[in-house]
């Protein structure tokens, strides 16, 4: 069996470490979470909707304020460390410690008073999965430096902090949803974000109650040529808006009308996907507040139909994982994140998560793929002071 759970990270065991690292205790400690989207896939950059909720597994960080301007920071899982200056706070800076100096640099350039400081760092969110452990990294550090400085800054400015670091610094083109997630989540609901207006609702979301759990099922299938196939659907979006004449694919209200607008097949099939997605998160917003969670399980089945075959960022191992957990008891499957690999969820009942991982597993190395890792998660808080 290849469960894999939340690692037991401690307050007290990140607080030893960073005195023996750095011979002071912290001032703090602060957690932030990874996340998954439960519904609404490649409509954030649409101007549409999504509805993430975050994850058990969280990034620990100890910090403390230092009397000059130099920012220490270390990783304990990857037991390296470095020592920036100013001068060192240049974007492109290559490797994990720039989701961190990044945000340092994004505080800074903004305008806020940000000192050195000494930041020491534990993750159990699963690397390379698409559960956003930079964003993680990114808005834990946002949090610990808010609060060390006494910086006056509200929880959606903060997203957009840690996403300015990761946009402008790290070099990465990703959207506001996963620093959203990380920062603005609650315990027990999911996030319903518009993210035209960054409007957002929490929405209670909790399986337990109604003898559900959400299994997260990484394939560990790499992401291939996903930032060119990624800038082609955002491409291909851009292009079917203009042609409609809308200013997004968000304000499409007759599909049909639309469709007969564009002039090949493959741009009728990007726009499909976003419509109807975009409608999907709204009935499982309404799903939720009535109480519904068994009816969001056909929703996440068209959910996934519609990125396979109308968007086309599922690939062979997904679409098995998702077959495979739904034959094995799955009320409903589908592939979360940007798509190209990654992880899928499904909606279980209680208890039958082992029962339906160990059935995707087999199937998968049963065709040559990886052996996958999977656990449940239940919605979690955001990022936080915690010590």
């Amino acid at each position: 069996m290849t469960t894999t759970s939340t690692t037991a990270l401690t307050v007290e065991e990140v607080t030893r470490q960073h005195t023996e690292l750095t011979g002071h205790a912290p001032d703090g400690v602060w957690a932030a979470p990874g996340r998954v989207n439960l519904i609404g896939e490649h409509t954030d950059y649409n101007d549409g909707f999504v509805m993430p909720f975050a994850l058990p597994q969280r990034a620990l960080l100890g910090a403390r304020r230092r009397d000059d301007e130099q920012w220490l920071i270390a990783s304990l899982d990857l037991d390296e460390s470095s020592l920036l200056g100013v001068e060192d706070l240049v974007p492109g800076s290559p490797g994990w410690v720039s989701y961190l100096a990044g945000v340092v640099w994004a505080l800074r350039e903004a305008g806020h008073a940000v000192g050195g400081a000494d930041l020491v760092l534990h993750s159990d969110v699963p690397l390379g999965a698409g559960l956003s452990s930079s964003a993680a990294l990114e808005c834990v550090t946002v949090a610990a430096l808010v609060d060390l400085f006494d910086l006056d800054i509200a929880p959606l400015e903060r997203a957009k902090l840690a996403r300015r670091a990761e946009n402008a610094y790290v070099g990465a083109p990703t959207g506001l949803l996963d620093q959203a997630a990380s920062t603005l989540c609650r315990e027990g609901e999911a996030l319903f974000m518009d993210c035209r207006s960054g409007e957002v609702e929490q929405v209670p979301f909790a399986p337990g109650e109604e003898g559900l759990e959400v299994l997260v099922l990484d394939t560990k299938v790499p992401h291939s040529h996903v930032d060119g196939e990624y800038g082609e659907r955002r491409a291909s979006c851009e292009e079917a808006a203009r042609l409609i004449g809308v200013p997004a694919l968000r304000d499409v209200t007759d599909l049909e009308d639309a469709l007969g607008r564009l002039p090949e097949d493959r741009l009728r099939r990007r726009v499909r996907h976003v419509v109807t997605e975009n409608a999907r998160v709204l009935q499982a917003v309404e799903v939720l507040r009535a109480g519904r969670i068994r009816d969001l399980a056909p929703l996440l089945d068209d959910s996934h139909t519609s990125m396979r075959d109308d968007y086309e960022i599922t690939v062979p191992a997904v679409d098995l994982a998702v077959e495979t957990a739904r034959a094995a008891g799955a009320l409903g499957a589908r592939m979360t994140g940007g798509g190209f690999g990654g992880c899928i969820i499904a909606l279980v009942p209680a208890g039958s998560a082992d029962e339906v991982g160990a059935a995707v597993s087999t199937a998968l190395t049963g065709a040559g793929h990886h052996e996958p890792r999977w656990f449940t998660a239940s919605p979690s808080a955001g990022a936080r002071r915690i010590a």
